[in-house]
């Protein structure tokens, strides 16, 4: 079983990640773990903030020689920004109105759509940036770093993972498109939405510039893909043990998202199921050169039926709704006075979607992952790879049968 966890605030030194239950002996490329972070805080419509932090992970343990060791791995990602945190923080959450210096940080204007004021009264703070500095999505990095160790396990089974950008606000591709993993993969990481379509993505920049120049925000949707997945991670026997499940609640877990589909999702709820289900069909040819004979001329259902892979290519998708803190900011009250007041406006991004679609891969890594352990086990990489390319084989033995012949 993998277990990840992450602690630390977005104010704090920095974020720490510890994942559990690794097998010994996978490579961990710390180079490939930055370029993921940098992904993270590239894309059009980002904040101020990424102008001065310029990620990067520290292995703190489980890792020896560049290879992990089976002991838990911590990871580290500092926090430059730190030293500009500590008048900040350390501050009278009851200012008067009217305070100088360091006290104006006390917010107690919870922002509408944020986790600021149904944190303040769960964990009863006077001061809502206690709530917000670990509801920011500044924690994703800790996930993103981790995720890019799980990915690296995915690789060495042969699974590789993409997203591509499918909405901006209105802008969005057409019903019905069908982006290739090929085309998502071969965006270059500099592309300012990684949208597919040239044409759409230069629109969705501009309606972009446009809520900025309104003091608004905007949210989208992503797609991640992954293909040469092993079949039959997950299972149907429990209802906590369906992948579709697992995968979604990664998914909506980060910041912002409000729906996540499978394949379709929305769009097969209003199809008939003629037009819906993929067809299983026999290519007798396929036989003959030792390939599976099975095959599948679609893929609507996004590589999981019934909570389990069927060999398929995975396509998650992921809705985010805008970012809470808008520069014209929305009604609110102050939690002190119980006043009308404007909502509190912090640092933050118009749009941060292709922000999102990276933390969507990572939290689809790091599920997967912990699938494929489950599946196959080994307390080192030699175990695993040989348990994943064993049952492989078996599968490929049992789908690459010659059809039988009708009879006559």
């Amino acid at each position: 079983m993998l277990r990840f966890l992450t602690a630390g605030e977005s104010h704090g030194q920095g974020l720490v990640a510890i994942i559990e239950g690794l097998p010994a002996g996978l490579t961990s490329d710390l180079d490939a773990m930055t370029v993921e972070l940098r992904r993270r805080q590239g894309g059009y419509g980002r904040g101020r903030r990424m102008a001065i932090e310029s990620d990067r992970a520290e292995v703190l343990s489980g890792v020896r020689r560049g290879r992990s060791t089976g002991a838990p791995i911590a990871l580290l990602v500092r926090n430059k920004d730190w030293e500009n945190w500590q008048n900040t923080m350390h501050v009278e959450p009851q200012a008067p109105a009217g305070s100088t210096g360091a006290n104006r940080a006390a917010v107690v204007r919870p922002r509408p759509g944020h986790a600021d004021l149904a944190g303040a009264l769960k964990y009863d703070h006077d001061d809502i940036r206690d709530v917000l500095e670990r509801a920011s999505a500044r924690e994703t990095a800790a996930r993103v770093a981790a995720g890019a160790i799980a990915r690296q396990l995915l690789a060495a089974i042969g699974c590789d993972i993409t997203s591509h950008i499918t909405g901006i606000g209105p802008v969005v591709v057409p019903a019905g498109t069908r982006v290739a993993f090929e085309a998502a993969k071969a965006m270059a990481l500099e592309a300012p939405l990684r949208c597919t379509d040239p044409a759409l993505e230069q629109q969705m920049m501009a309606t972009i510039d446009a809520a900025k120049e309104a003091g608004d925000t905007l949210g989208g949707s992503f797609e991640v893909i992954v293909r040469n997945l092993p079949v039959g991670l997950g299972s149907y026997v429990q209802w906590d043990r369906k992948l579709d499940g697992r995968l979604a609640q990664a998914v909506m877990s980060i910041p912002a998202i409000k729906a996540v589909a499978i394949g379709e999702g929305v769009e097969g709820a209003r199809r008939p199921g003629s037009q819906v289900h993929d067809e299983i069909l026999a290519d007798a040819t396929a036989a003959a050169a030792g390939a599976p004979v099975l095959r599948r001329p679609t893929n609507r259902a996004g590589g999981l039926e019934g909570g389990v892979t069927n060999g398929e290519e995975l396509r998650v998708t992921g809705f985010m709704k805008p970012i809470a803190t808008l520069m014209k900011p929305l009604r609110s009250v102050d939690l002190t006075s119980m006043a009308d007041a404007p909502a509190a406006i912090e640092r933050s991004d118009v749009c941060a979607v292709p922000a999102a679609a990276v933390v969507a891969e990572a939290m689809v890594a790091l599920v997967l992952a912990d699938a494929v352990l489950d599946r196959f086990g080994g307390d080192s990489m030699t175990d695993l790879l040989a348990r994943v390319s064993s049952t492989g084989g078996k599968i490929r033995a049992r789908l690459s049968r010659r059809p039988a012949q009708a009879e006559a």
